[in-house]
């Protein structure tokens, strides 16, 4: 693939959903680092440094008086930041991007290579050997019982009546509630 002329375009990381994913996630965002007069400084790349670690995104803010054009800023910081990816630039600020070492957020780690999967002949080897384990000793068939004893003897016991169950905690039945005319009304 040829080598992008255009300044913005060699330092953008290449499109991707994992692009589309960033810039959507850093428009909310607040710029946590400022570029100032001085431009990129050691300082203001700890800073970077220290901000992908906590934040993985991060936007930088540069400043109207800095002494380099936002595309040069966005050169020196990935420069300084190992590992950092450009996202975005959008006026002057600049979307930058480090994976977290541990806990990505935006990227998932990548998986550790699987051995090689078992063969049919493995697959069912082992699914008979464990239909073997589960099996239980049958008895005779005096000791097997129907499936009808089995329900009956693991049957809830008769439910109570509808009346049994509305009936007061003293034994005697609810009175039934009077029409809404014959109540005292409200005040």
């Amino acid at each position: 693939m040829p080598e992008a002329k255009s300044q913005k375009k060699r330092s953008l990381m290449p499109s991707s959903p994992l692009r589309r994913q960033l810039r959507g996630a850093g428009h909310h965002l607040s710029p946590v680092v400022q570029v100032g007069k001085e431009g990129v400084t050691e300082a203001v790349l700890r800073q970077v440094d220290r901000a992908l670690l906590d934040h993985e995104l991060v936007k930088v803010k540069v400043g109207t008086e800095t002494p380099e054009d936002r595309f040069e800023t966005a050169d020196a910081l990935l420069a300084g930041a190992e590992g950092a990816h450009l996202a975005q630039i959008l006026g002057r600020t600049l979307l930058l991007y480090r994976r977290h070492p541990k806990k990505p957020r935006y990227e998932p780690l990548p998986t550790p290579p699987r051995g090689p999967s078992p063969t049919r002949a493995e697959r069912q080897a082992k699914a008979a050997e464990l239909a073997r384990g589960k099996r239980r000793p049958r008895g005779t068939r005096a000791e097997r019982v129907s499936r009808s004893e089995r329900i009956s003897r693991t049957a809830r016991p008769d439910r109570t009546s509808r009346t049994a169950r509305t009936s007061r905690a003293d034994g005697k039945p609810r009175t039934e509630r009077k029409p809404r005319t014959e109540r005292k009304p409200w005040r």
